[in-house]
């Protein structure tokens, strides 16, 4: 992280809130003493360097497998639906399990888990924390009626599948104060077998109930490639930006050009880079000389490893070579 410290925020991989939350081997948490203490390391490193961090707070939800829960269990959700596909586990690619569903009186234990998470993060040293409501994870799955088809308080009306994202967003703000706290969400994203009978309608309920908090910033992943080919609705940030009256981060495919160009049109505030600022970690210095790029090596991807991502070259160390 620290060789990406000229970014004008950080935000880490998301980090599982409790160890039910955990999804994928070799992940971060954000919930044990050794943790906080490892997380306190790079946040250290980076504040040394002048950056600013934010941590990510992450709970998988049925995108798990028995054998990463605690003694073997089930992975939880809000409705008994499995997706599709295979899980990541230590062993091998598993197919996914189907998830038992949480029961009314567990949610508040999920709230906690993310409130606590925050106040780990905020001991770890961090500047603020995003709350990860995207990509077809727990509170993404709260979210959308092809995954939520509870019949309490939490399911059935838009209002109530969005309860669960307002009031994690609640708990992680008391801890925090609401312009150190970010939410990422994702309109039109199909990953993890997620969709919604009417994405337009549900996401924007959400994004304007949002406003009540003041938020740092919502940060939206617009539509991919895959997305479209398994019949998802593009949405772009553009449809959001009357909606939502705070700052309004982009992400996605994004490039300095493109960048550049939905900040001028007043439809973002903020754009985040992921595989290009991963490839290069002095990415604000070559996009300021307009600098050619390094080339991302997508087979070292969350390899869990080192490998691909402390080994990309600077421009200054390209010109020793």
């Amino acid at each position: 992280m620290q060789e990406r410290a000229t970014a004008g925020l950080l935000i880490t991989e998301a980090s599982q809130v409790s160890p039910q939350g955990m999804g994928y081997p070799a992940t971060p948490g954000i919930h044990s003493p050794e943790q906080i203490e490892g997380w306190r390391l790079v946040t250290n490193a980076v504040h040394a360097r002048g950056g600013r961090i934010f941590l990510q707070l992450w709970h998988v939800g049925r995108i798990s497998h028995p054998s990463l829960q605690p003694e073997g269990a089930l992975p939880v959700a809000p409705s008994v639906i499995a997706a599709t596909g295979e899980a990541q586990t230590y062993e091998e690619p598993k197919p996914f399990v189907t998830p038992r569903a949480l029961e009314t009186a567990e949610i508040p234990e999920i709230i906690e888990q993310f409130r606590q998470g925050a106040e780990n993060a905020l001991s770890a040293g961090f500047d603020g924390v995003e709350i990860h409501g995207a990509n077809g994870y727990l509170l993404d799955q709260f979210l959308q009626d092809g995954t939520n088809q509870r019949t309490d308080n939490y399911g059935g009306s838009i209002e109530n599948r969005a309860r669960l994202h307002l009031e994690v967003t609640e708990a992680v703000v008391s801890v925090w104060g609401a312009d150190r706290v970010g939410i990422r969400l994702s309109p039109s994203s199909t990953f993890n077998s997620m969709h919604d009978s009417n994405p337009k309608a549900t996401f924007g309920y959400l994004v304007e109930a949002l406003n009540r908090f003041g938020l740092a910033y919502l940060h939206l992943l617009e539509s991919g490639e895959a997305d479209i080919r398994h019949s998802g609705t593009p949405i772009p940030t553009s449809y959001f930006r009357p909606l939502f009256k705070g700052d309004l981060m982009t992400n996605r495919g994004y490039d300095r050009e493109k960048g550049d160009a939905i900040i001028a049109s007043g439809n973002a505030d903020l754009v985040s880079f992921g595989t290009l600022f991963l490839a290069n970690p002095d990415l604000p210095e070559r996009f300021k000389l307009n600098a050619p790029l390094n080339q991302p090596d997508v087979t070292t991807f969350y390899g869990g490893g080192e490998k691909g991502y402390i080994d990309y070259p600077t421009l200054k160390e390209l010109q020793l070579m």
